[in-house]
């Protein structure tokens, strides 16, 4: 076994043999790159109630144990159960509570404020190794660990769920998602993160054999490519449902792709804007926004490309960039970066779009269409959690 350092936290796990092909069925791994994904997209405000699902060495445990009264860790592999109560010791933590059993099997009935899952989502013919394969088919496990997640949260709740889904038609590759959303009762928000066809998502999984074992990497690859050709998989994706519960019948969902690389962590922002499409669902139509103060809520980067030439030069490009979080981009009009630039959270959004087209001289129908592309960035910002009301 070794003990890492994540973050100032000690985490205890077995030796550094993962993704070499040699990994025992019950490895527990310390903080994978899926790992740091989860923390990264995980919301962490002071909660009552936490639930780590498929806990491995209960990292995700320890780090809700920081801002949670109590937290239970499930996990099927007593292995993982043991390291988790060991680095809950190790790291001084009496809030944290091991069950055995299978994802949310141990917690029937029960509702948790937070939920966190780094399950083994991905799709795969094979059940190896218990951190990769769930022996369920396709991506069945993901649609269950969304499905059940919705269950077990408590009202004002979030879930942050790894998950992959497969594509039937790659034309449509979130279809499996937003079906499994629809009608849960929360606000959902998919994430994906890699999108793969069935040949690159089965190298992907694989590679631990390229080079050391060829006939076997060739072996493996067959196998996996006729699995996935009897689903009729044009595409497999591996990415993240964050879940957010609210009252009321009318719910949304959204999908942007983003960039592990690229991604800080992002929990304040995933509340501002879970926050704000709940205050969006309240508005009888898109228009009412004009009467709201708005004010920017994280750091942000107001860009414009001028075109080369000759007299006044033109704006080719004008991109608002959120600079924290999962750095979205969104391309918008020179005009509406002033509306942007103008807002201050005391004066409503109407007022400002007028200010900005009277001291840049528009006539009525460009202050119309200025309006109309300020309301629609305006509400894509507050959804990204860039904007809040005030």
């Amino acid at each position: 076994m070794r003990i890492l350092p994540v973050g100032d936290l000690l985490v205890a796990s077995d030796g550094d043999t993962s993704y070499q092909g040699d990994d025992p069925p019950d490895y527990v791994s310390a903080y994978t790159p899926t790992s740091r994904l989860c923390d990264s997209l995980t919301p962490r405000p002071r909660v009552e109630r936490a639930l780590d699902v498929g806990t491995g060495s209960g990292v995700q445990a320890l780090l809700s144990a920081r801002h949670a009264r109590e937290v239970i860790a499930t996990d099927v592999n007593p292995r993982a159960l043991a390291y988790t109560e060991l680095n809950a010791a190790l790291n001084g933590f009496t809030n944290v509570e091991c069950r055995a059993g299978s994802m949310f099997e141990p917690v029937p009935g029960e509702t948790f404020d937070l939920i966190t899952c780094n399950a083994p989502f991905v799709v795969s013919p094979e059940n190896k190794w218990a951190y990769r394969d769930s022996g369920l088919p396709a991506d069945e496990i993901s649609e269950r660990i969304v499905g059940a997640a919705a269950e077990h949260l408590a009202d004002g709740g979030y879930a942050t769920l790894l998950v992959s889904w497969i594509a039937r038609s790659a034309d449509d590759p979130e279809e499996r998602p937003l079906g499994w959303v629809d009608g849960i009762g929360c606000d959902s928000w998919i994430l994906p993160i890699i999108s793969l066809d069935p040949l690159g998502h089965a190298a992907r999984w694989n590679n631990h054999l390229a080079g050391s074992d060829d006939e076997g990497f060739r072996a493996a690859l067959d196998d996996w490519l006729d699995y996935l050709e009897q689903l009729g998989v044009e595409m497999v994706t591996e990415g993240a449902v964050l879940l957010h519960r609210r009252p009321g019948k009318s719910h949304t969902a959204r999908v942007d792709a983003i960039d592990d690389d690229a991604l800080d962590h992002a929990g304040d922002q995933i509340q501002r804007a879970f926050a704000a499409r709940g205050r969006l669902s309240e508005l009888g139509k898109p228009a009412e926004l004009l009467d709201a103060k708005l004010s920017i809520a994280a750091s942000v980067r107001l860009e414009r490309e001028l075109e080369p030439g000759g007299g006044r030069p033109g704006v080719s490009v004008a991109e608002v960039e959120v600079s924290e979080g999962t750095n979205p981009v969104v391309e918008t009009s020179s005009d509406a970066l002033d509306v942007v630039a103008a807002l201050d959270g005391g004066t409503p959004l109407g007022d400002v779009v007028q200010s900005v087209a009277d001291k840049l001289g528009l006539s009525g129908s460009e202050a119309a269409e200025l309006r109309r592309e300020s309301l629609e960035l305006m509400q894509e910002l507050l959804e990204l959690g860039a904007l809040a009301f005030h």
